[in-house]
């Protein structure tokens, strides 16, 4: 499915001619994101069900996915890197559609998915913490129960009854949650994808590889191919994953390239490394 068809960025010259009339260049350190993307000659990108933006650091690939999510107030869980630039920056961008951008579409960044996992590490502490201090009060409920006087005291009476009626564990239980299921953090990056995506979307996912190990880049990817295939989703990505570039017809943006161009996955200066690694130490592997 493609709802957004294509981007298109302002030229250097209409760049250039918006700091002559506008901008004091006294005033200013950066422009950002002005000349980021117009100095590798990127003008315009047009999308598949899966495209991909592939470059070194610096390359632009994620100032272009934060342009795009905020020209089309796309959802995010977390603040980027924007200066007072940027809504200029905005009005001088424009985009195609094949249909509607659906309303649960989001942009989802390495920031998303740590924040993600720093919140279960926090309810998981928080519960563990609320732990200790049930069993202090079995241990302690275990030895007052000559201090209740009366029916006054009945919710403190109940608890001492129960502290004497059960074991320590089944106290404990009976007052407190769950932990939320703790997992490596490569786990809980790809459940955070896999509950984060939602059927018919619009996705722009900035490096989800982070956190990722192989096997887990190799099941996100399995994961994206068939949200794109079955279920109505369109993912613009930015990434350096040789797994995620190989996915099966994706349309790939060599944005260390300039003008930035289309190539296929095997051409890439990021694969080719990879590739020429392994093969020079083949022998490893015999």
């Amino acid at each position: 499915m493609i709802y957004l068809s294509s981007f298109r960025f302002p030229s250097w010259d209409s760049e250039y001619g918006f700091r002559l009339n506008n901008v004091k260049r006294t005033c200013y350190n950066t422009m950002y994101p002005f000349f980021v993307l117009s100095r590798g000659g990127l003008s315009e990108l047009n999308f598949t069900e899966v495209t991909i933006l592939c470059g070194g650091n610096g390359s632009g690939k994620t100032t272009a996915l934060n342009v795009i999510a905020e020209k089309l107030a796309l959802s995010r869980g977390t603040l980027f890197n924007r200066s007072s630039f940027f809504g200029d920056y905005l009005k001088m961008c424009s985009f195609g559609r094949e249909r509607d951008i659906p309303a649960h579409s989001a942009v989802i960044t390495s920031d998303d998915v740590f924040s993600y996992m720093l919140d279960i590490r926090a309810v998981n502490e928080g519960v563990d913490l609320r732990r200790e201090e049930l069993f202090e009060e079995y241990n302690r409920n275990k030895r007052e129960l000559s201090s209740v006087r009366s029916l006054d005291d009945y919710e403190r009476l109940k608890d001492i009854v129960d502290s004497r009626r059960l074991t320590q564990s089944k106290f404990v239980k009976s007052r407190l949650g769950e932990n939320v299921k703790e997992q490596s953090n490569g786990e809980s990056a790809f459940y955070y994808f896999t509950q984060k995506i939602k059927d018919g979307g619009l996705y722009l996912l900035d490096e989800p590889e982070n956190s990722l190990a192989p096997d887990l880049q190799l099941r996100l990817c399995d994961f994206l191919c068939d949200s794109a295939r079955f279920y109505g989703c369109q993912f613009i990505i930015a990434t350096h994953s040789p797994f995620i570039l190989s996915m099966r017809g994706a349309r790939i943006y060599d944005m260390d390239d300039s003008p930035v161009s289309i190539k296929k996955w095997t051409e890439l200066k990021n694969v080719r490394t990879y590739y020429e690694f392994f093969k020079t130490r083949g022998k490893d592997f015999e």
